[in-house]
């Protein structure tokens, strides 16, 4: 796959930033409706220091943030949500099926299923290898 955008081309769509910017780039989309991210897990990424030191494994929160940030570049690369913001508004269904540790290429997809004015319902999977690691819907408000 190739890269449609890296994480500076990322930051012109969503306000996050170092530490908290959890995508590396950007492989496939159609904004407003489908998006297709990479994160790749490195052994001195900023939450091992502490989660757990000595088993080292993604929190699977994060793993949460990793595909709302993905959705939200999506649904903020349609000209009308230019400069607003995806607020995370809820999580269903999130099943946390695989541990993810240092290594492993983290592939994050979110499939846009219903939007109702600035509110909208993602179809979030993450996987490794095609393995799913976290499967969730995602709620989001933007403003």
């Amino acid at each position: 796959m190739s890269i449609l955008m890296d994480q500076e081309q990322i930051k012109e769509v969503i306000p996050h930033r170092d530490p908290f910017l959890l995508i590396d780039e950007i492989v496939e989309m159609e904004p407003g409706k489908r998006v297709v991210a990479k994160k790749y897990i490195k052994a001195d990424d900023f939450w091992f220091r502490g989660h757990f030191p000595e088993k080292p494994v993604v929190p699977g929160v994060l793993i949460i943030e990793m595909l709302a940030q993905a959705g939200a570049v999506s649904m903020l690369s349609l000209d009308e949500h230019k400069g607003k913001i995806g607020f995370l508004g809820g999580v269903d269904k999130a099943k946390f099926r695989r541990m993810v540790v240092p290594g492993d290429v983290l592939t994050l997809e979110v499939e846009i299923i219903k939007i109702k004015g600035p509110v909208g319902v993602g179809k979030a999977v993450a996987h490794v290898d095609g393995e799913k690691a976290v499967t969730a819907e995602i709620s989001f408000v933007l403003k």
